[in-house]
């Protein structure tokens, strides 16, 4: 199987976003990809107040719909990163992973389970004030090869993926959105430390620039 990662540089202008992410997912399937992996927020980064507003629904959002289109156009696996999702009757948004099959189908959806609240270079990040963690871990079908599905900072918790592979995931997802801090000092380390550990691949598409 031949993949991309596609790194972005996303904004919090979603409209852009989408466009980008379209555009360079093409690229891929041109290119040969079978599997094409965004990075985490991709279609959305910014402050909380815009996560909140710009939060879709997984069924009717304009994002997984954009994204179940390119799968189904080019005939690949896609795994949309991950997007603010909203879910009726949550308290809070799920940060969200999505696997979609070459018809366009939701094939998997993971919801990530461990949220950042750190201290990183003098900022401090609490992603649980906006967003609440999922509870099942997830591995999908891809064609003839097992997935595993994470984000971001789920690397740092290898427990995770031993269990991906114990449940036959042979290529496990890592769509991420790391600070400068953390993704110079840990981020290849970590990465190449979970493949190893588990002798299985991981595509790990990351954001890139600055963040807004």
């Amino acid at each position: 199987m031949r993949a991309a990662a596609i790194q972005l540089n996303s904004t919090n202008d979603k409209a852009r976003n989408l466009e980008l992410a379209g555009r360079l997912v093409r690229d891929a399937a041109r290119d040969g990809a079978e599997l094409v992996v965004l990075p985490e927020k991709w279609n959305l980064l910014g402050a909380a107040t815009e996560l909140e507003a710009g939060a879709e629904e997984l069924e009717d959002g304009a994002s997984i719909g954009a994204a179940r289109e390119w799968a189904r156009e080019l005939g690949i696996h896609l795994v949309a990163g991950s997007i603010a999702e909203r879910v009726a009757g949550a308290e809070r948004l799920f940060n969200t992973s999505a696997l979609i099959d070459p018809s366009g189908r939701l094939a998997a959806v993971y919801r990530k389970i461990h949220m950042f609240d750190v201290e990183v270079g003098g900022v401090t990040y609490r992603e649980s004030e906006h967003e609440q963690p999922g509870e099942e871990i997830v591995t999908a079908s891809a064609g003839t090869v097992e997935i595993g599905l994470s984000v971001c900072y789920d690397l740092r918790f290898p427990e995770l993926y031993r269990i991906l592979a114990v449940r036959g995931a042979r290529l496990i997802t890592v769509p991420s959105a790391f600070t400068l801090a953390t993704g110079r000092d840990h981020w290849e380390v970590l990465v190449r430390a979970r493949a190893i550990e588990n002798q299985a691949f991981l595509i790990a598409p990351d954001q890139v620039g600055e963040a807004p």
